[in-house]
């Protein structure tokens, strides 16, 4: 932590405690004071290593489009599709409704 903030209280860890409605033991208070402030360490030095000069990125690696090329291949006519369903209508799978006409 550097030296310009304050340690967590015990206080400030039982009004986090009552704001996400969580319910500490005083044990409890003590454990999250220290993980709190080893938390809020990690994070100010991250943000003491971040530069200017780089530039936020939204993943560590590049991303490129990972899908095949949109080709068209022999697939089943309807007819066949249709053939082995339970029930066929209008040229569809039939299904039973599970929700209420909607207007």
């Amino acid at each position: 932590m550097s030296a310009e903030s304050a340690p967590i209280t015990r206080d400030e860890v039982a009004h986090l405690a009552r704001l996400a409605r969580l319910a500490v033991t005083d044990a409890e208070l003590d454990v999250f004071a220290g993980q709190l402030e080893v938390i809020l360490g990690a994070v100010a030095r991250v943000g003491e290593v971040a530069a200017d000069d780089i530039p936020p990125t939204s993943h560590a690696v590049p991303l490129q489009n990972v899908f095949r090329p949109d080709e068209l291949r022999p697939s089943l006519d309807q007819e066949s599709a249709l053939a082995g369903a339970p029930a066929a209508e209008d040229g569809r799978f039939r299904v039973p409704q599970i929700l209420g006409e909607e207007a």
